[in-house]
């Protein structure tokens, strides 16, 4: 059963050549998405300003989801952008991934009730990503040197339909929130996001962890739901060991649910719809 209705929420922080690239690529979907959510980490103004000017002419709704700059905080903006979701279906990418034509197409076509999709990500190099920022160019060349793991640069309805309902696991290595989907109802049964995660790292890991613990099945989307990664510098570890120990207690206690995620700012949300209507 495909979803009636898709959301796609973009993470970014002060990268908005990067968001440019992402926001023309959506633009030039095969399939549009029916939302396109900004889940931003505090950026300042430029970033507003690319995305104003994006509203004016966007072929879906584009809102812009902002919280305070007080550190790397992915899973409160994450939450927050949820929060702002109409759509029975969500597929998370980062604001450095530049989306094949038929990338919402490809999650559309395998997405099904009690599953998450694990999508890919094709590495490209520093110097190819200096080319598509120089030119404003999508368009990434499968063949060049510069693109790496070119098996995930594949895309193939055929060979995706067939394989990806085989690659099905109970299990949270190797999970990415650049290129992740699961149904609205499965993230809401969870709560989000764990605020409690602060810094970079296993945010991602530990939100899987929860879905998997009440038995929503992963599955892994191949030669299909393709996304280029730009290059950039890695982000700093320093909240790392901290947030491994969240993500080890999460495994050994089976949970299930986070108090410290998403029902928060749908209360606040709704007061506001009340207010409004009052």
């Amino acid at each position: 059963m495909q979803p009636k209705s898709v959301s796609l929420i973009v993470t970014t922080y002060n990268w908005p050549k990067a968001l440019e690239l992402v926001l023309l690529s959506v633009k030039a979907q095969s399939i549009l998405p029916n939302q396109v959510i900004i889940a931003d980490d505090g950026s300042k103004q430029e970033t507003r300003k690319l995305i104003e000017h994006y509203q004016q002419s966007f072929p879906v709704p584009l809102i812009h989801s902002w919280q305070e700059d007080l550190g790397f905080r992915a899973s409160r903006s994450r939450n927050l952008a949820i929060a702002k979701n109409y759509s029975d279906y969500i597929i998370m990418i980062d604001g450095d991934m530049v989306l094949h034509r038929h990338f919402i197409r490809d999650h559309k076509r395998i997405a099904k009730p009690s599953h998450f999709v694990q999508g890919r990500r094709v590495i490209l190099t520093q110097q190819l990503t200096g080319k598509l920022f120089e030119n404003k160019n999508i368009n990434v060349p499968f063949l060049s040197s510069n693109v790496k793991n070119k098996l995930n640069a594949i895309c193939c309805p055929s060979l995706s339909t067939a394989l990806s309902p085989l690659l099905t696991k109970k299990s949270h290595q190797s999970i990415r929130s650049c290129n992740l989907a699961a149904w609205h109802k499965d993230i809401m049964q969870i709560n989000g996001f764990n605020e409690d995660f602060i810094g970079w790292g296993r945010e991602d890991s530990e939100f899987v962890v929860r879905l998997l613990n009440n038995n929503i099945v992963r599955q892994d989307l191949r030669f299909g739901g393709v996304a280029y990664h730009l290059y950039h510098n890695e982000n700093s570890r320093n909240n790392l060991n901290d947030n491994d120990q969240r993500l080890e207690l999460a495994i050994k206690n089976q949970v299930c649910y986070c108090e410290h995620g998403l029902s928060q700012h749908l209360a606040t949300i709704n007061q506001c719809s009340e207010v409004t209507h009052d």
